[in-house]
């Protein structure tokens, strides 16, 4: 197996539950529906949010769209996932600050490792 982002968060598999909440909202258009729910089924929801954990761990206090060019996923996918990981207590929201990429004030993400070091 390569050493790849992706590779490396299906090794992470095991040690992160599953997140399975609904992703489409209840005013999203149809369609987004039987998309999610294949997206889930397929285990890809659960790889991307493994491959967003992998990017936070590697690169601590980056927003949603720093993060996206750590991982073969796309800006918009990154921020999906990271709800999830949060979810999963894998991660945690920090500081807002302006985004290098976006030019907006975006949320920073961290490993839910460095909260519990700051309550220490």
């Amino acid at each position: 197996m390569n050493n790849s982002p992706l590779n490396n968060a299906l090794l992470r598999a095991p040690d992160v539950c599953r997140v399975e909440t609904p992703a489409a909202r209840t005013n999203d258009p149809i369609t987004s529906h039987p998309a999610v729910e294949e997206v889930t089924r397929s285990g890809q929801r659960h790889t991307n949010m493994l491959a967003v954990i992998d990017a936070v761990c590697a690169h601590p206090g980056l927003t949603s769209a720093e993060l996206a060019q750590y991982t073969p996923l796309g800006r918009h996918e990154v921020a999906r996932s990271l709800p999830e990981a949060a979810r999963a207590n894998a991660v945690v929201k920090g500081d807002k600050r302006q985004c290098f990429f976006t030019g907006n004030l975006a949320l920073t993400w961290w490993p839910a490792e460095h909260l519990q070091a700051a309550a220490a």
